[in-house]
């Protein structure tokens, strides 16, 4: 660790150790979220990480890298790239923060093979809420290790993280499989998570048709050479269905960094919605001429200034394998939201938080994002009918989104005497437990026309109230 890190550690355990003798729950202001929910910080009552975001040091010979919890996962790929590594697992948008990867939870498509996030991490350092540090790993405090991850910053604040890596190649080569029903992309899905590929996802465009992408990590260009990250380039999104139209498998090479954050511009398809609230046209002239807004983090900005979120359906969902088709067919039936995202999961039943902590031999996460829902009684009851059908499945959500569980419901999916044991033996009783963190409080004043206008002038960021 170097000087200047272990500085302002020692300020952050101060701080939170003046807060912890005077029992005052605080929340931790990173400057930035990947969450939908609207957030709202006091100063009184915060702890302010923003300046924890550098790389501490890459060992090459280890295959490791030490860094900050808001490191971004661009810059820590970037720092890692130049010694030709990678993180097994890069989470698809760029802003997303190492400490966000653990305590949020995040996966993609190496997922199938490696987990989540926070499965390819070897060590993480805490300030614990009475202000004390300590080192979590497999062997040591393991309990915090895999309990805070998907805490939501419930159980300590993380100040340093060690992240494995793995050799980088130039090119990701890419294989569209189509298929024409549910039943179809998930047996495909787990043949092919058996097979000697480096990533799987897939993208359901109606119930009979989408494609599974498989990738691998080479030197070689197969195909042609794609590229998704210029302004110039198409949405991924929009490019997997000119090959679904096709309905024939297709072979391409994609950059790296391409491939990695292939779905920031647009935010996967949710990019798309914006076009129809401001009636606009929705094409290649116009997607160019606004693609500086139309990356995720100008989107999650302009999502927590407007309120936004709450006229939207944006929700992942995990559940076992054997049960994927039941959720796909109850999605298509209640909502008819397509594009749907599949994305295969390595269990983690030590994590008891995370959406993956599930007892099959692979979770596989459907990601439904959809459309303007204007009357909030019948958006809160979608969502509500979604997270009982849920639970009826033996899945989980991810924790991102907005959560409308009562508390009971809540603590009928989660183990609270686990989680509450935790937190007493880690002195975190005082800090908000995980249900206050993530649960939807107030129906918000949508203004869309300010949070893209704040976005667009660059005065868009998190609330923090005096």
């Amino acid at each position: 660790m170097n000087q200047k890190h272990e500085e302002v550690v020692k300020q952050l355990q101060k701080q939170i150790g003046g807060y912890f003798a005077h029992n005052v729950a605080f929340r931790v202001y990173h400057g930035s979220t990947n969450s939908t929910r609207v957030l709202t910080f006091k100063r009184s009552e915060m702890v302010d990480t923003s300046k924890l975001n550098h790389v501490l040091s890459v060992d090459v010979k280890k295959r490791v890298v030490v860094v900050e919890p808001n490191v971004s996962m661009d810059k820590l790929v970037d720092a890692t790239l130049k010694y030709g590594l990678v993180p097994p697992v890069v989470p698809e948008f760029p802003g997303i923060t190492v400490g966000g990867g653990i305590q949020g939870g995040a996966g993609e498509s190496s997922s199938f093979k490696w987990g989540f996030f926070s499965q390819t991490v070897n060590w993480i350092e805490y300030i614990l809420a009475d202000g004390s540090k300590v080192k979590t790993s497999p062997i040591e405090h393991a309990d915090l290790f895999y309990g805070a991850a998907g805490s939501s910053g419930t159980l300590g604040v993380i100040t340093a993280v060690e992240v494995q890596l793995i050799p980088a190649k130039k090119y990701v080569q890419l294989t569209y499989i189509p298929v024409r029903n549910f039943k179809d992309s998930l047996q495909i899905i787990e043949n092919e998570t058996i097979a000697k590929h480096d990533f799987i996802d897939g993208i359901m465009f109606g119930k009979n048709h989408g494609c599974i992408i498989v990738g691998k990590l080479s030197d070689e260009k197969v195909g042609k050479l794609k590229r998704f990250s210029r302004a110039i380039d198409p949405w991924y999104y929009l490019h997997a269905q000119q090959i679904d139209s096709n309905a024939k498998t297709a072979t391409e090479t994609v950059p790296i960094r391409d491939y990695l954050f292939r779905y920031n511009r647009g935010a996967f398809w949710v990019g798309k919605y914006a076009f129809a609230r401001f009636n606009l046209p929705f094409n290649a002239l116009t997607r160019f001429i606004l693609n500086p807004m139309l990356n995720t983090r100008k989107l999650y900005q302009a999502l927590q200034d407007s309120g936004a979120s709450q006229e939207h359906i944006v929700q992942d969902l995990s559940v076992p394998l054997n049960r994927a088709e039941k959720l796909m067919d109850y999605i298509d039936t209640k909502t008819s939201i397509y594009p749907l995202w599949l994305c295969p999961i390595k269990p983690e039943l030590r994590s008891p938080l995370l959406c993956n902590a599930l007892d099959t031999s692979l979770v596989i996460n459907i990601g439904v994002w959809g459309p303007q829902i204007a009357n909030y009684d019948l958006f809160k009851k979608l969502n509500r009918d979604i997270e009982k059908n849920l639970a009826k499945l033996d899945g989980k959500k991810w924790m991102y989104a907005h959560t409308y569980y009562t508390e009971k419901e809540f603590w009928s999916i989660y183990d609270k005497n686990w989680y509450d044991n935790l937190r007493r033996k880690y002195k975190a009783t005082n800090l908000p437990s995980v249900y206050e963190k993530v649960r939807v409080r107030d129906q918000l004043v949508v203004n869309a026309r300010r949070g893209a206008l704040k976005t667009l002038i660059g005065r868009a960021k998190l609330r923090i109230e005096d």
